[in-house]
C-alpha cells in the first residue's frame, strides 16, 4: 500500500470512496455532492485526507482529519471524522495503516492527540481503535444541537 496526503489532483480517486462511506452510514449515493464537499475542504485547507492506494495506484481507503483545539490544554487536536476501506480489503491492515498515518500526522503537527467517535454497534472498528491504543471515553457525555433541519 502507498499512503499519501490527498491534494485536489486526487479528488477523482477519493470522492468515490467518500461517497461509499456516506452510503455506508445511510446517506443516498451522490458522487457530485461528495466530490464538491471534499473539494471545498481541500481548497480551504479545512481537513487533511490521508489516502491509501494499492500497488496499481487505485484508491482503496482514506481517513479524514479535521483540526481542532483544546482550550484547557491550549494545544492542537485532530478529529478523526472519517475512516473507510473498500469492503473487499477490510481485515488486511489498510485501516490500521491509515490510523497509524493519522497518528504520525498528529505527532508531526505537534498535536496533543486524536479524537474520534464511532457507532456503539461498530464492534470491528472499536476493536481496531483499541488495538492501536485509543481509549474509550467514559468521563464525558456527548451532545449535539441540530440547528439545520
Amino acid at each position: 500500500m502507498i499512503l499519501s496526503k490527498a491534494t485536489l489532483s486526487d479528488l477523482a480517486c477519493v470522492a468515490p470512496l467518500f461517497n461509499q462511506y456516506r452510503v455506508f452510514y445511510g446517506q443516498p449515493s451522490d458522487l457530485d455532492l461528495a466530490a464538491d464537499f471534499l473539494e471545498q475542504r481541500l481548497t480551504h485547507h479545512e481537513s487533511v485526507i490521508l489516502l491509501a492506494r494499492n500497488e496499481q495506484g487505485d484508491c482503496v481507503g482514506f481517513t479524514q482529519l479535521y483540526p481542532s483545539f483544546s482550550s484547557v490544554s491550549v494545544q492542537r487536536t485532530w478529529i478523526l471524522n472519517d475512516l473507510y476501506v473498500l469492503p473487499e480489503l477490510r481485515g488486511q491492515g489498510v485501516g490500521k495503516m491509515l490510523l497509524n498515518a493519522a497518528r504520525q500526522h498528529a505527532i508531526d503537527s505537534g498535536a496533543k492527540g486524536i479524537g474520534l467517535e464511532t457507532a456503539r454497534d461498530n464492534l470491528s472498528a472499536q476493536k481496531l481503535y483499541e488495538s492501536l491504543g485509543y481509549q474509550r471515553e467514559t468521563e464525558f457525555y456527548s451532545y449535539f444541537l441540530s440547528v439545520k433541519g
